[in-house]
């Protein structure tokens, strides 16, 4: 995880460039990122600009879960523990899905006297992927052991940031063509760059799909699940300061 603000970093550094690269390609003003050379009395434009796309989602995050019903709390515990153990290092065997425990539930069942009546717990197993046939057909084979109970597609990281790069040069030429026109409605010649801040967002939209979690069945046929997601959209906005000239 430290190597991230680096990341981070150098990505600013990228879009910084090559938004100033496509605004100087894009108009006949000179453009450069400051102008310090400007006069303090200059008049100056507060503008923005952006550029959207839908992506279709490339992961999918499915649930399995299990429930069990006893008296003995500790009994109960070790064996929803031992389900869950053999369960996951099963769909770890699997090296184009990553597997994962989710969410983990022991809780007691009362009578309306307040008197505990036995015990009722629930585990879940996470899985995750790029590769939807990998990921339906392992899900139909752990379906024997833990039913799937929610499915879940999203973007990932590294298709959001590559569809946000796509985005730049045309969210910089649309920054270019506003200031421009703004330049030119005012009655100027043009403008000069004076501050530009870049931000891209991939606004995940996930399309939860919710499974009646029956029982599993060990003489049940595996099945594998139908897979297909949405799309997700990505935004990349100019926000700046111009010098009117």
């Amino acid at each position: 995880m430290a190597h991230r603000p680096a990341l981070a970093l150098t990505m600013r550094r990228a879009f910084f460039g090559a938004a100033l690269t496509a605004l100087a390609a894009t108009s006949s003003v000179a453009l450069a990122q400051a102008a310090p050379e400007a006069k303090p009395d200059r008049p100056t434009l507060s503008l923005s600009a952006g550029a959207t796309s839908e992506v279709a989602q490339d992961k999918v995050t499915i649930t399995l879960a299990n429930e069990i019903e006893g008296n003995d709390q500790a009994k109960l515990s070790q064996q929803l523990n031992q389900l869950l153990e053999a369960t996951l290092a099963e769909a770890k065997r699997n090296t184009a899905v990553t597997a994962r425990s989710g969410n983990y539930n022991v809780w007691a069942n009362t009578d309306r006297n307040g008197r505990i009546t036995s015990w009722r717990g629930r585990a879940e197993l996470i899985l995750e992927s790029k590769d939807f046939v990998a990921a339906s057909k392992l899900a139909g084979e752990l379906s024997k052991q833990m039913a799937v109970s929610n499915v879940a597609f999203s973007l990932s990281r590294e298709a959001r940031e590559a569809e946000e790069q796509r985005l730049l040069a045309d969210a910089a030429k649309a920054f270019g063509t506003r200031a421009s026109q703004a330049a030119k409605a005012f009655g100027f010649s043009g403008y000069t760059v004076k501050q530009l801040d870049l931000s891209g967002s991939g606004t995940v939209t996930p399309m939860p799909r919710a499974y009646a979690m029956a029982a599993p069945a060990m003489e049940a046929k595996a099945a594998d699940l139908p897979l297909e997601g949405g799309k997700s959209t990505v935004t990349v906005s100019v926000r700046g300061t111009v010098y009117l000239q």
